[in-house]
Order: C-alpha cells, then structure tokens, then sequence
C-alpha cells in the first residue's frame, strides 16, 4: 500500500534550498574584469597589428643584418617580439582559466613561468565567470519550538519524533582540509568528492555544504572550481578519510589542530590507536604529543557511546571490506575452521563467537568478500592452464592482472592473439580477457592441471576493479617503499596465504608476521632473518620453464614467497637477485633494494605505484590494528572449549502476536502488508535486528549496524519513520534515552521456540511434543535468502551461535527420547528437522545415524553412510568428517569403506 511521507520532525534545523544573490560589488567587479579580458585579449594583439605590425618583421628574418651592427630598427623588432610573446603567454593563461572554470575540473593547471600573469587572469575569469554562474545555498531555518520531553516509553509516531528527540545529544561533524599543491596537482572539489564519497559526481553535495560560509583566510566559497589550500570543508554524514571534530568547532580551530596534515584517512589506525611512523614522529614536538592526546581523547570521550562504537567499527570496515579477494579467502579459511569447532561441540555449549574488534573484522570480511570473483580468477586460470596444456604449449608470462565486474584481464608478455576459449584477446594480444559471465559458466574440479600463476596477489583498487601482480614475472626482485611497508607486507601475506588459485603454497616471511601463522599454519612460516632461509632457497632453485610446465601437467611443483620486512644487506641482495633471475619463486623486499626489477611506492595518501608497470592505485593495507584484530578472530575460532548458551527470558504467553517475523528458514513478515519494491528488504532487517534485540537499540547504532559503511542522519531517520508507519504507533516503542524496542505483540518464530524449548524442561510428561512443536518451526538455514551484503551485523552477534546450537540441541534432546521410547522414526525426523538449519553440526550426523541404525533398516543406513560421505568430500569448506563420525560408522556398518569404494569407481 502506498505510505505516508513522514512528517517534517519537530525541533530540528531543516536545510531549505533558495536562490544564492550576487551583491552589487559583485556584478561590478564582473562587468569590469569582462572590459578589462577583452581589452587584453582582443584589443592588445589589435593595437600591435594597427600600430606596430605582426610579431615577426623582416628585420629579423634578415641573417645579414642579424650577423652585421645592430641598429634601432633591429631593437625595436625585438622588443615588439616580446610584447607579442607576453601577449601570448596571458592569452594561454586566460585559455587554461576559461577551461577549467567552464568545465569544472577543479585548479586549473600551472602554465610555465606565468605565475604573476597567471594569478591576474586567474582572479578576472573568476570575477566573470561569477557574473554569469548562478547557484544555490542552504541555510537553516530557526528552532520553531522546543522539542517536548518524552515519557519513559512513548509509541514512536509516523514522523519518529522520539527518534529525533533521541538525537539532542553531544554532536560532530565531518570535516575536510585542503591540501596544499603537490608539484602541478591542486585538489578539486571533483577529487575530494571522489576520495571521500567514492564518487566524484556528488561533489555538489559538498559545495553547497559550504557556498558562501567563512573560510579561515576570510574568504568564502562562490564557485565550485575555486577552493584553497587551507580550507575547511564540511563533508556529508557517509564521508570516508575525513576529521570528525565537534559541530561547533570553529574552522579556524580545526585548521590549527591538523596544519599542513594530509586528511585522517578512515582507512588507517585511529588517533587514538595509532602508532606514528618514524618520519612523522620526528616532525612532532615531544612536549605537544601529552596535550594533543588528552585533548583528542577528552573530545572522544564526551562523545556518545554509540557515536564512537560506530566510529570504530567503520574503521575496521574500511581496509578489511576494500579487500575483497583476500576477504574472501579469509572467510573460506575461517569456515573451515568454524566447521572443525562444531566437530567437538558438546551439549549445552555453543561455539566461541569473536567479539570487540575481532567480530567487527569479521563484519568487514563479510561486507566485503568477493566470492565470485575469487572464484571466477581461481577457475578461469586453472581451465587456461588446462587448456594450454592440452595444446602443448607454455603459459606465457602474466605480470598482471585486473578483476571487475565485467572482465577478468590478464597482461601478458609476449603479446599472443590466440589464447584458448573462452578466453578472448585485447589490445593487439597484450590482454587475454575472460568475460565474468562466462567465467561464472565454467565448472570447477573438472581440470586436471593445477593452478598455473599462484603468485597472483592484489596490490590495490583502481576506478573499474582490482589490481593483481605476479610476483614470479618481476623474474627479480620486487622493493616496497613508503611510510606503510609493513602494512603492505602483511596484506599481500594474507591474500596469498587463503587464496584459492595457489596450490602447495608455501611463504616465508622475514621479520614480521609470526602470529599469520594462527591463519595458515601450512603455508606460512616466520624467521628472523634473511641469513637463515639464504641457503634453503638456493638449494631448492627449480628452472622457471621446467615449473610453469609442470603446473599445467599436473605435476606442479610448489610454489614459494619470501616477504621481507628487514632490508638486506649488499650481500644478501646480490644473492637474493641471482637467485630469483633462474627461480619462479617471488622475493619482495623492504627498504633500500639497488638490485630490484619492481619497485612498488606506498605513498602517505595511501596510493601504491608501480612505475614500471604504470600502476597507480589505491594501495591495499593491513594496518596494526586490523592485522591485530584479524589474528585474535582466528584464534577464537581455534577455541574449542565453548561458551554456555544464554537462558531465554520467559514469554507472557503462547498467543498468536499480531505481527511475527520469521527466521527459522526463509524470512517471512506476517501479519503486515508489503512495502513498495525497493524498501522491503532493508525494512525487514531493521525489524530482524530490534525483534532479536529486545532489549533497545538506539537510531545511532541501528544507523551503523544497517549501513555500515556510513549513511546520512536524514536517511537513517527517514527509514527508520517509514517502519514505524509501517508497524503503526503501538508496535515500535521508545525509552527515555531514545533506544528503540519492539512492542509485545510482534513476537519471532526464535522466541517461539525458545519458550518451548524452556517450558519443555519443566514439564517431563509434556516434553516431547513441546520439542516437536519447537523443532516444527525450523524451515530452513537461518534467515534464508538473504541479500548480498546484508545481515553482516551478525558477526558480530550472538545470534547464528545460539539458534544452531539451541536447535541442534533441542533435536538431540527429542531423538534420545524417541530411542528411549522405542520411536526411531520419529528420532529420525527430529534430527532432520534439525539439519536443515545446522547442517554442519557434526553431532546431528551422530544422531542420525544412530537414530536410522535403531530402525534396523541396512539399507536405509547405508544410504544415510553414503549420502554423509558424499557431502563430506564435496563440502565447499573442505575437511571430510569428524574422526568420530568415521569410527561410529566403523561400528554400526563395518563394511561402509568397501561400497564408498565401489560408488567412487563406479
């Protein structure tokens, strides 16, 4: 049904668009700077013709008289050959102004010993082009009235007047300081727009953000095109890489707390945690470093708590989401691992959950992993190496390659025009191109070759995708530089350690990193020092033609990375750069490296540069903090002690609830009418997330949980008025400190099920039927269907943890009390009802096999053998089945290896 536009939300300043007007001084200092550019455009090269003649006369044409006694008439050729010239230079000045004022490319670049000359044309375009520039400003319109107090709990209206009550609180804002010029390149509103929004188009969002305010240097902002170094600019709610100050804060207070600083990137370590490198270190006065902390952290403190929850987690978000290949590879990784905990999950007990900072990289993971395209790079390289080996030929040499929605490009060298279906050449047979849609066709385990270019690992994002190098086709060293080095380091060390297109892989790394191997104990191993692998790798050197063979064959040999965060010594250079021009092996080096073939830059803006490659790109990063946080969430899921479930709150009653949301399976809404086509996936996890939080949440953290990569207050409130219309006044309710509940009579199928479970223990007589209806309302896997990149909030929450352990629990409770009741098939069903949600709870298995073992029905054991043999050796997450499984097994069909083996060759 159609909705009501939420009212306008009292007690707040409401920004109204109108008309921008010129003052009088304006329009005359246009219509003057318009006479005086005609006048030195047009009218100067005019008088020079009239009176004077064209730059170059005949007396300078003359080599006689060039070479002879120069007279008058010569010196005055001269001179009028550099009045021209000056002409010229203003003209070309004047050109680049017009240029980029009319097309909005921001600075306009510097002409070539016009400084003076170009700083007047600068300043009439600017008056002109203000005289024919119209624009609009927003200012805000006074405080009507006060906002009225709120009772302890107050239905939430259609306007969601309570949520904006909740909003009166200590406030900041997002701010951003031009940088100064570096070498010909100023920024523009464009590229601010661009590094902060992640779209440069919506740079007028910032511009009347700040039209017409008072800069620090007094000046103000007329033209979209004309910003200054110096400036403070207000930024909208969703920018990334910018200050968070408090709303009031001056700009001039801004600009002294942060002078000549390059922009907080969100991306890196906040202030408050961050370790300052050595270079910007030396440039801080020590008696400053006490007083710029206790200031930053006195701000931070009179923050809310949920303002700077959310700040935190979006700093995490950032780096960990931004890499989506090694994400992916990460969560592949940790399910394994979380399958292998549910392996010794003991009744009662649920699977340590991450928390802190270690659940909010989960959440990154989640947000960001590109599966697919993990998946399309993994299986598109192995079906050409297939493919080539089938034509005998040898993979050529990628250096590179570039993965995005559309395409998957490998560069190659030498140029080749005919590479293997589907496989499709570009760029004259530098580029071998798989469109996605085919690479999503193609079947994985259907090639018999192994991975041909295992040294394949990100270096950063560019505007269309993902930036990937082999570090084999340096066929040499590669040299990191820059302030960032570990961090780069640590980043190509997780992607090649979980990636899915590498076989045998092994990595060594020097000087850093020896908690990795808590994520990748078989592939990565950590040493002090170069001396100490020196001599293994020359001992292991294997010919590069020899290798890249046998990878397509099916004999590959395994391949072999060395990261080095210590600088080598001459020797140790010499020797690394001997060893890796006859080795496939990759060597990536910091510090200063005089023998290196590659040398990738990471710049303080965060930008990594390739120059001999012509890379420049977004550089991917694992700052301290995340590698930290990353290294505690795998050590949880190495915890195999378990948690104890939390008990249930009791429900008032078993009543159908006028509204219930489904989660058992496929979510479902009952009980409401469907919102228009758009809203009514985002609506419904908002719902989720209050109905499975019964406690409150407040609009800031439902902000950040919904969005969290940042979203607007306008947004956030805006939907979260359109759900309470939906639901109607008396179902979302709100406290005195503004969290948000659900009303008594919206009720989950979970809560359903969690009453029954705690009624069936006190009640014996009735406990069996009060388990079958509990385990009745499982449908399906928790929250089915759900869209990409929702729901990634439950990372962090206990909720995944508790609904599979309770429910395989619950249906471990009603099959022993089937057995006991001699109804094995009704155990039978209570277990399946259970995997249907909990699929990978090993002890299900065990129950169900014990349970079909009771009906003594052989062949229906054997199939249930077969069928949990099948699915062990084709799980996506890998690790066949729990060593206790096999050996039940063992006991109850003794004979279930010979018919594995017969349905195997068969």
């Amino acid at each position: 049904m159609p909705t009501r536009e939420p009212a306008r939300p009292h007690g707040r300043h409401v920004p109204v668009r109108v008309p921008a007007r010129r003052s009088f001084g304006d329009v005359l200092a246009g219509i003057g700077a318009l006479i005086v550019l005609v006048a030195l455009v047009g009218g100067v090269p005019y008088a020079l013709l009239t009176f004077v003649g064209p730059p170059v006369t005949s007396d300078l044409l003359d080599v006689d008289v060039l070479a002879g006694n120069i007279g008058p008439t010569t010196i005055i050729a001269v001179l009028v050959l550099l009045v021209w010239l000056a002409w010229f230079q203003l003209f070309l000045c004047v050109l680049v102004e017009v240029y980029a004022g009319v097309r909005r490319v921001g600075m306009p670049a510097r002409v070539p010993m016009s400084g003076g000359m170009q700083f007047l044309a600068n300043k009439l375009v600017s008056a002109v082009l203000l005289l024919f520039t119209a624009g609009a400003m927003v200012i805000p319109l006074a405080k009507l009235a006060p906002t009225p107090a709120a009772p302890p709990v107050t239905a939430v209206a259609y306007s969601a007047p309570i949520v904006e009550k909740s909003m009166e609180t200590p406030k900041t804002k997002k701010v951003y300081v031009v940088q100064p010029p570096h070498g010909r390149h100023h920024e523009s509103l464009w590229e601010i727009a661009e590094k902060c929004l992640g779209d440069g188009r919506r740079y007028p969002e910032i511009y009347r953000l700040n039209q017409a305010k008072v800069q620090p240097d007094g000046t103000r902002l007329k033209m979209a095109d004309l910003i200054r170094p110096g400036w403070v600019l207000d930024m909208p709610d969703d920018a990334r890489h910018v200050h968070i100050v408090p709303s009031g804060q001056p700009r001039e207070q801004t600009l002294r707390d942060h002078p000549g600083r390059a922009h907080v990137d969100s991306k890196a370590d906040s202030k408050e945690h961050k370790t300052p490198d050595k270079g910007e270190a030396k440039h801080r006065r020590p008696d400053q470093e006490p007083e710029r902390q206790e200031q930053q952290n006195k701000q931070r403190d009179q923050q809310p708590t949920a303002v700077r929850q959310s700040q935190d987690t979006g700093e995490l978000t950032d780096y960990l989401a931004a890499a989506s290949l090694a994400a992916a590879g990460l969560l592949l990784v940790l399910a394994i691992r979380r399958r292998e905990q549910l392996w010794r999950r003991v009744f009662g007990r649920r699977i340590v959950r991450p928390r802190d900072d270690a659940a909010q990289a989960e959440v990154a993971l989640r947000l960001g992993g590109d599966a697919p395209g993990a998946r399309v790079l993994d299986v598109g390289l192995r079906v050409l190496g297939a493919e080539l080996a089938a034509q005998r030929r040898t993979p050529p040499i990628v250096y590179g390659a570039h993965l995005s929605a559309r395409n998957l490009d490998l560069w190659i060298h030498p140029a080749d025009d005919d590479p293997p279906a589907p496989w499709t050449v570009a760029d004259g047979g530098q580029v071998w191109r798989l469109p996605a849609h085919e690479g999503r066709l193609l079947p994985e385990g259907q090639t018999s070759g192994g991975a041909p270019y295992p040294g394949l690992v990100s270096i950063g994002t560019d505007a269309g995708g993902r930036v990937l190098i082999d570090l084999e086709a340096a066929q040499g060293l590669i040299n990191v530089r820059g302030p960032q080095t570990t961090a780069a380091l640590a980043a190509l060390a997780v992607e090649l350690a979980t990636n899915r297109w590498s076989d045998r892989m092994r990595i060594t790394l020097v000087g850093f990193g020896a908690e990795l191997t808590a994520i990748a104990p078989g592939r990565i191993r950590a040493v002090g020092s170069l001396a100490e692998v020196l001599p293994e790798l020359e001992a292991a050197a294997a010919p590069r033609r020899e290798v890249l063979t046998g990878r397509i064959t099916g004999s590959p040999r395994g391949a072999h990375y060395l990261l080095s965060a210590v600088a080598p010594t001459h020797e140790e250079a010499r020797r690394l750069a001997l060893l890796a021009r006859r080795d496939t092996a990759g060597y990536v080096l910091a510090g200063e490296v005089p023998h290196a073939t590659w040398t990738l830059e990471i710049g303080d803006d965060g930008k990594a540069r390739l120059a001999e490659l012509g890379f420049e790109v977004d550089a991917q990063l694992l700052p301290r903090r995340h590698y930290r946080a990353l290294i505690d969430l795998f050590r949880t899921a190495d915890r195999l002690d378990g948690e104890a479930i939390p008990e249930p709150e009791p429900l008032g009653g078993l009543h159908p609830p006028a509204v219930e949301i489904r989660i058992l399976g496929p979510v479902e809404i009952l009980g409401l009418p469907p919102l228009e086509e758009g809203r009514m996936e985002l609506a419904t996890e908002l719902l989720v997330y209050l109905a499975t939080h019964v406690g409150g949440v407040h609009p800031v953290v439902l902000g950040g949980v919904l969005w969290p990569r940042g979203v607007q207050d306008m947004v956030r409130d805006a939907t979260i008025a359109r759900v309470a219309q939906w639901l109607g006044p008396e179902h979302l309710l709100a406290d005195e400190a503004g969290r948000l509940r659900l009303g008594p009579d919206v009720r989950t199928d979970w809560a359903l099920f969690r009453e029954l479970v705690r009624r069936s223990q006190g009640d014996p007589t009735a406990r069996a039927i009060l388990l079958e209806k509990a385990l009745g309302l499982v449908r399906g896997p928790l929250l089915t269907a759900r869209g990409p990149g929702r729901y990634a909030w439950l990372a962090a929450d206990d909720l995944e943890y508790d609904v599979s352990a309770a429910i395989a629990d619950a249906a471990h409770q009603l099959c022993e009390l089937r057995l006991a009741q001699n109804q094995p098939d009704a155990a039978v069903a209570a277990v399946r009802a259970a995997l249907l949600l909990a699929p990978d709870d090993e002890g299900l298995w065990r129950d169900l096999l014990r349970a079909t073992h009771a009906t003594e029905d052989l062949v229906r054991l054997r199939a249930v053998v077969e069928g949990l043999t099948r699915r062990a050796s084709s799980h996506p997450y890998g690790g066949g089945m729990a060593p206790e499984t096999e050996a039940l097994i063992e006991e109850l069909l003794p004979t279930w290896r010979i018919h594995v083996v017969r349905e195997s060759s068969a």
